[in-house]
């Protein structure tokens, strides 16, 4: 039996926040070998990292520059073949940095970038002759998209790290345009420069990746499935991307604006005429490491939740593909020309700008009014000599009136009133907006107009579902026939009834995030039991972007309601070891395949290991953009948590036990 069907323990933990003595500041892949041992002796069967390509400057492993670079964060620079002179200045990264209880990324990257130039300027004659002749001019070979990478990171550091679109030269480059910057004799030492450096990092990972095996373990990386609109792929290989929209997600309880992530969404007609030949490179480059991968966000294989580039909301988006509403269909249910404008445009009544204005703290009753009629002169039009307004032609989205420098109140009012509509019309098709039910447009139907449009819009509902299943299907058959790793993924938000089918199907494993995992639409919401999980899913208390279990106990919880479900009604107020070691316990006998814990909760088996304040173990916290996220550090170095043998033991019991309760 292959390991990836037996059912596992795992353990989740970003890159850099390992800890050890030959470490500097930051986890490095050389420590996925003293984290693999223990994990060997808590009998945890399986690693899974957070995705670890290059994103530069940007602390975000979600956001990458490149799929196939690795991120030079975690090269250990003692283990260079061409350090060995620079081991003092090594010796004094790691003091200037170890004592950090989150890892200070910006100032560690700058600092390790300085010394690896340093190291390769001394080594510099002999990487050249490597390169043109020698094992690296061999790894070049094999390893192709490391010369557009290289020319890009060679630009953007050239153009003081601004994104490509804003390069004077270069934003638009064809094959032979990068072929002949990397043969640039005057560019030469620095494009080898990132050649170097990241066959040095693939050496490294690589090592590491063959240590686990050895061990036993298996290794699970994190495939996200979009790419970063400011990254080498997308600068190069422009064709096989949209740029006219912005992928994202919709409207929820968490975030009732939506998301709007900036990426650009894929091309997949594009994609399928060179057979994908994009996403099978990605993936034979990620399997030289992993036994499985993550996929973040499979739900875009089905269909991207996609808004304007106009917009910095994604509540006037929809779901690419899917089946739009025709100006006929709308006319063969009796609305005309001007009702059809009256359901797809607002309408604005003279006194909601008013109102919007006061409402949203617009001052006194005078700065209100001359808010609103500065509103009005550079944004509204009269719809002759009636009380109702359209936004002027001019005003495409909610980038223009951002763009109009009109008080906060008045946008923000003006940017609500531009949601206010049923469908959104591009060209010639018309698009439900998540809100359509509470339009001004829609309160004004009739029952009859209202359950004829329903009833239009359950069957593209309908329709597009099989769109989506057809769709999803399709792409995830190539990412399954073009690997042997393991795919997981990432099932989270509004699941259509075809995801589950389509994933059982290709055997590839879904999520189940315990706190998430409830019977929404029955009474009390109760929790779905563990024994009911899929065999094929992942089970797991807690991810990158939540609480940790502690936190979530403590403050989020429903405590009686949790502790009822599974059965421990005295389960302890206060989180503590305690109480860790029974919520644990039941999750690692889920019938999932995979149960896996991030470190922090498994650390939390031990009072040893718990920090003050609970939210400063947690990983991120989205919807933030600040230094603490993504910064997270072991609490001690993987040497100090192995000598914790009750720590040790503990998760040796709860592996040992975890097929039965």
């Amino acid at each position: 039996m292959s390991k990836t069907t037996e059912r596992l323990i795992g353990a989740v933990v970003p890159v850099g926040a390992l800890r050890s003595a030959e470490s500097t500041g930051v986890g490095d892949f050389l420590n996925l070998i003293d984290f693999a041992g223990l994990c060997a002796d808590m009998g945890v069967g399986l690693i899974q990292i957070l995705p670890v390509n290059d994103t530069g400057y940007e602390s975000s492993p979600y956001s990458a520059l490149t799929a196939f670079a690795l991120h030079p964060l975690y090269i250990r620079l003692s283990a260079l073949e061409e350090a060995t002179a620079f081991t003092k200045e090594i010796e004094d990264l790691g003091k200037q940095f170890d004592g950090e209880t989150r890892f200070p990324y910006y100032r560690i990257l700058t600092a390790k970038m300085e010394l690896l130039r340093k190291i390769y300027h001394a080594n510099k004659k002999a990487v050249e002759t490597d390169a043109r002749s020698g094992a690296l001019a061999r790894w070049i070979e094999e390893n192709p998209w490391v010369k557009p990478y290289a020319v890009f990171r060679r630009l953007k550091e050239s153009n003081e790290e601004k994104s490509w679109k804003e390069w004077p030269l270069y934003r638009q480059v064809s094959e032979g345009d990068i072929r002949f910057l990397w043969e640039d004799p005057a560019l030469r030492e620095e494009h080898f420069f990132w050649a170097w450096l990241q066959k040095a990092l693939d050496r490294q990972f690589a090592r590491a990746a063959k240590a686990i095996r050895g061990m036993g373990l298996l290794l699970e990386g994190d495939l996200p499935i979009l790419m970063n609109e400011d990254s080498c792929d997308v600068w190069s290989n422009p064709d096989i991307f949209r740029f006219d929209l912005s992928a994202g997600a919709p409207p929820d309880m968490y975030s009732p604006q939506g998301q709007n992530w900036g990426f650009p969404i894929y091309h997949w007609e594009a994609q399928a005429r060179d057979n994908y030949s994009w996403w099978k490179a990605r993936l034979q480059a990620a399997a030289k490491y992993y036994d499985a991968y993550r996929i973040d966000h499979v739900l875009g294989f089905f269909r991207i939740w996609a808004s304007s580039r106009k917009d910095n909301s994604s509540i006037l988006g929809r779901y690419i593909p899917s089946l739009p509403v025709t100006r006929q269909e709308l006319e063969q249910l009796g609305f005309d020309h001007n009702r059809i404008t009256w359901l797809s445009q607002p309408h604005i009544p003279t006194g909601e700008v008013w109102d919007g204005i006061r409402n949203n703290g617009g001052g006194s009753e005078e700065e209100v009014a001359a808010s609103a009629e500065r509103s009005f002169s550079l944004a509204l039009d009269q719809i002759g000599s009636e009380d109702l307004w359209l936004f002027k032609r001019n005003i495409t989205g909610e980038k223009d009136i951002r763009a109009l420098g009109l008080n906060p109140a008045a946008e923000t009012a003006l940017i609500q009133l531009w949601h206010n509509r049923l469908f959104y019309k591009d060209d010639d098709s018309y698009f439900p907006v998540w809100y359509y039910r509470e339009s001004r447009a829609y309160a004004s139907l009739s029952k009859t107009e209202r359950d004829a449009l329903e009833k239009l819009l359950a069957e593209h509902r309908s329709g597009s579902e099989k769109i989506w299943e057809t769709e999803g299907k399709k792409l995830l058959s190539v990412l399954t026939e073009s690997s042997p790793m393991l795919p997981c993924a990432e099932d989270l938000g509004a699941v259509p009834d075809c995801v589950p089918r389509v994933l059982g199907s290709l055997n590839i494993l879904g999520l189940r995030v315990i706190r998430w995992s409830r019977r929404w639409d029955q009474e009390g919401q109760p929790y779905v039991h563990f024994d009911e999980y899929p065999e094929l899913s992942v089970c797991t208390p807690s991810v990158h972007d939540s609480s940790t279990l502690r936190e979530w106990w403590d403050t989020e919880a429903d405590q009686e309601t949790f502790a009822g479900f599974i059965g421990v009604p005295s389960l302890p107020k206060v989180y503590n070891p305690g109480t860790a070691k029974i919520i644990l316990k039941h999750a690692a006998a889920a019938a999932s395949r995979f149960r896996v814990f991030q470190i922090q909760d498994l650390l939390h088996l031990s009072q040893k290991w718990y920090a003050e304040d609970p939210a400063s173990e947690r990983i991120n916290v989205p919807g933030t953009a600040n230094e603490f996220n993504w910064t997270y550090r072991l609490p001690a170095s993987i040497a100090e948590i192995r000598s914790d043998q009750d720590l040790v033991q503990v998760i040796r019991e709860l592996t040992v036990n975890s097929y039965n309760l």
